[in-house]
């Protein structure tokens, strides 16, 4: 691996979040730095134009062609780098071949999916060979699901050192959060919806809080989800569902069932978002409950899925302008209770826009911590999370360079 061109390779640099990743490595490591890197795609076209967009900084910045779905074109690219980071969604339609390559080249890699189903697709077909080779294989490095993941990680670290016991009941909750919708999601969120209509026994699998913990066949505990409005007296707020919990559930139980179930095989997570008090609290709460609600009922009717396509939601490619990214954030609250009924109390927080902004800064922390920071002989190949794969080191990026903050409130 050490003989590979490139620590990095950003595949899909001309996407939505993939341009603004291609702008953050720049700012962070410029050209021919401690960071050797190149951006990739399929259009030469659209690749050259970001690059002039870059400015005279980036005119000795790589750049590598492969198409997505050409096999030796994506094994030719991955074998000249150590890590491939893609931005190119929705995955299950245009991700799966990347994956095989990497898993077949022995290429790391990491992205910012946070479709379910597909990820415990890649596991099924790919894990084996990814052992084999050495591929160390990361999704979900973005806002879905590294706050949640690495928050409830951070948590656990907290409360062995306090307690020494980890916290066996974890519930996060959204206090306040600002940032767009970009067509990129929207068109996963809608990919999702089609498979289910084709193939109804995926509701299982999406219903399913362990769906990524392949392999483990042992007891687990019923789980708590808010679906509507429900009062959480720990927090003093109404709460209401949060759209991400769907992902970000699934990614923390699969890190504790990786790691060896060091929170406990009794563990018990959830999330939703807080709405505050009273009688607007609870509204609040219950509009956020039949609006999703809503919208998965219109999406998958083809006359109404057409409006929402067509008027609603954001076209692939669409997403917050640079000022709404800039003004966004997020404030993720944490408590967890250890079994015999200690509670600590911790948050983390991001300072731009989560899904877009943040999430870019994210990923590319990510990418260059499986780059640099982490030899072979200290995390073999297979499908990580990100809290098994970077743990602590990630946490300590984030902080000093993407602007998240990760804290302890008692």
């Amino acid at each position: 691996m050490t003989d590979r061109q490139y620590h990095i390779v950003v595949f899909g640099a001309t996407s939505f979040v993939g341009e603004i990743l291609t702008r953050y490595l720049l700012q962070r490591h410029g050209v021919g730095g401690d960071l050797q890197w190149a951006i990739a795609g399929r259009s030469a076209t659209k690749l050259g134009a970001l690059k002039a967009g870059l400015g005279a900084d980036a005119e000795a910045l790589p750049v590598l062609l492969a198409d997505a779905a050409d096999d030796a074109q994506l094994r030719q690219m991955c074998a000249q780098a150590r890590v491939v980071v893609s931005t190119v969604g929705p995955y299950a339609l245009y991700g799966s071949p990347l994956v095989a390559a990497c898993a077949q080249t022995g290429t790391d890699y990491c992205d910012l999916t946070g479709e379910v189903q597909w990820i415990r697709r890649m596991i099924l077909a790919h894990e084996d060979e990814a052992k084999a080779s050495g591929a160390r294989i990361v999704h979900c490095c973005g806002f879905d699901s590294i706050p949640s993941d690495l928050g409830v990680y951070f948590l656990q670290q907290q409360a062995r050192e306090r307690f020494g016991a980890p916290c066996t009941r974890v519930k996060l909750r959204i206090k306040a959060m600002r940032g767009g919708f970009s067509g990129g999601t929207a068109a996963s969120l809608m990919n999702v919806l089609t498979e289910v209509k084709r193939d109804p026994s995926l509701r299982k699998v999406l219903g399913n809080p362990f769906a990524l913990c392949v392999g483990d066949d042992s007891g687990r505990p019923r789980q708590p989800e808010v679906r509507l409005a429900a009062y959480d007296e720990e927090f003093g707020s109404w709460a209401g569902p949060f759209v991400m919990s769907a992902i970000n559930t699934r990614v923390v139980h699969r890190s504790n069932h990786l790691a060896g179930h060091p929170y406990g095989r009794d563990f018990v997570y959830d999330e939703a978002m807080m709405t505050g008090r009273g009688i607007r609290g609870r509204l609040t709460a219950a509009g956020i409950g039949a609006g999703l609600g809503g919208f998965v009922a219109a999406a998958v009717v083809p006359p109404t899925r057409w409006l929402l396509e067509r008027y609603v939601v954001p076209k692939p490619g669409e997403g917050p302008s640079p000022a709404a990214q800039e003004s966004g954030f997020y404030d993720f609250r944490f408590i967890g209770t250890t079994a015999d009924g200690r509670s600590l109390r911790t948050k983390v927080t991001g300072d731009r826009d989560p899904g877009y902004g943040s999430t870019a800064k994210m990923l590319g922390e990510a990418a260059v911590c499986l780059a640099q920071d982490l030899p072979r002989e200290r995390k073999a190949g297979g499908f990580w999370t990100p809290a098994t794969a970077f743990g602590g080191q990630l946490i300590d990026r984030l902080q000093a360079h993407a602007g998240l903050r990760f804290e302890v409130l008692d």
